[in-house]
């Protein structure tokens, strides 16, 4: 196995030993190098050797380095673009309830360690040979994040449609043993893995601390595009607030006995039971943010500390409508009301999704068509719209129709604004030009 250098950096420690723009690396310190993680790792030393090809003939350097002291070469890899796939079908998977049509990226099912590493996606590690995962102990990569769902192998194999899956606890075991931190994940489905099933997989995934981090506890979604899937249901609002209830003592023993709540219910849970968030403090230090957990409560958090820090008493007459997903509306329209300054008028209004389908109520699975369609008569000085209803570079929806597209569908000025508690408040404070 061998990677082509693409570049040398100059001046570097690779550029002092001779290396060049198409020299193939064949091994460091006698390893082969699969993926950058590998690279990263083996160059960490300060002393080692580099067997390479040039023109077909062997060569080899010796490199003398201070501690984690770049080398200065680029790989022709890229994980990103090649991540490996999911192995599994699990009753709850996303994707496989996506309608047909949509962009090609929208549909891949990724399971790569690496990837949970360098970007935090959650795996299930059902996809590792006792091989790759040996590597993962080897090379100390941490912190991962864990798609768990159940700690019960029968369970677990009965959600993931694998029989791989029932290896986790002693996966587990072993990372806590190789110093391996890890954040968990349980999409909570009804009737499955809820209930005392719920209480055993937070038991025994605590029993991992210190390596196990926390638990983030999220409800399933369900499309309206399930034919021939599992049957499943979705949380309701008495549903939601029972897991609540359930949950909060567990996590109040662990609080006392660890220093830890550990588990912590994502807000969708809190706005599906019709719950105030809770305070700040009970999300710790934010480990599960990125998972919808807490993003709320630090939306909040930095709308009212922006509202304190810059006051507006009174903007000219101005009437501005909030596009956002139905179970965030009531405590968003909340927050509005509190917070318009004098002579602005907010409305918050809550889009049904009629793409994926009414049960699916978050802001960032809204579609042009459907926000168009609902937005289209308002008339106001502008329509809000946060921005990750977008994909990373800006421009598209889910179905693909672009700001402009949907700006020309609409009568109201569109305009997006960062999902941070900051900019909401410029945005409707009139701080910020427009």
């Amino acid at each position: 196995m061998s990677t082509r250098i693409t570049h040398v950096a100059p001046g570097s420690i690779a550029d002092r030993l001779g290396l060049k723009a198409g020299d193939m690396l064949c091994a460091i310190a006698g390893e082969p190098v699969i993926d950058q993680i590998d690279y990263q790792a083996l160059t960490a030393a300060e002393s080692f050797p580099i067997d390479l090809t040039r023109g077909g003939e062997p060569f080899r350097v010796q490199v003398r380095k201070g501690d984690w002291e770049p080398l200065g070469i680029t790989l022709d890899q890229d994980v990103m673009a090649r991540p490996r796939p999911c192995q599994n079908h699990c009753v709850f998977c996303f994707i496989d309830q996506m309608p047909p049509g949509m962009r090609e990226t929208l549909y891949v099912k990724d399971d790569d360690w690496r990837l949970s590493l360098m970007m935090g996606n959650y795996i299930t590690m059902t996809n590792m040979t006792d091989e790759e995962f040996d590597r993962v102990l080897r090379r100390r990569v941490s912190p991962l994040y864990i798609s768990v769902h159940a700690t019960d192998p029968e369970l677990r194999t009965r959600m993931l449609k694998n029989p791989r899956a029932a290896q986790l606890l002693p996966r587990l075991q072993k990372l806590k043993e190789a110093g391996i931190r890890f954040h968990c994940q349980i999409v909570c489905c009804p009737g499955w893995n809820d209930g005392d099933a719920l209480v055993q997989t937070l038991r025994e995934l605590a029993s991992f601390r210190p390596a196990a981090q926390s638990a983030a506890l999220v409800p399933v979604g369900l499309t309206r595009f399930r034919d021939k899937l599992e049957p499943l249901h979705g949380y309701d609002r008495g549903s939601a607030a029972a897991l609540l209830d359930r949950v909060e003592p567990l996590r109040q023993e662990f609080l006392r006995t660890m220093g830890t709540r550990f588990a912590f219910p994502s807000d969708e849970f809190y706005c599906l039971a019709g719950r105030e968030l809770p305070p700040d403090e009970a999300y710790e230090d934010y480990p599960q943010i990125e998972n919808g957990v807490g993003m709320l409560r630090q939306f909040a958090t930095d709308l009212f500390f922006a509202a304190e820090d810059e006051p507006v008493a009174e903007t000219p007459p101005r009437r501005l409508h909030i596009a956002c997903g139905t179970s965030v509306a009531p405590i968003m329209q909340r927050w509005c009301d509190a917070l318009a300054p004098k002579g602005t008028t907010v409305t918050v209004r809550p889009i049904l999704n009629h793409y994926f389908g009414e049960t699916i109520t978050v802001t960032g699975l809204i579609t042009g068509a459907d926000l168009a369609e609902q937005v289209r008569d308002v008339e106001a000085d502008a329509v809000l719209i946060c921005r990750n209803m977008l994909r990373a570079e800006g421009d598209l929806f889910l179905d693909d129709l672009s700001l402009d597209d949907v700006r020309g569908m609409i009568r109201s000025p569109l305009r997006v604004v960062g999902n941070t508690g900051e900019a909401l408040w410029r945005a409707i404070s009139g701080l910020e030009g427009w």
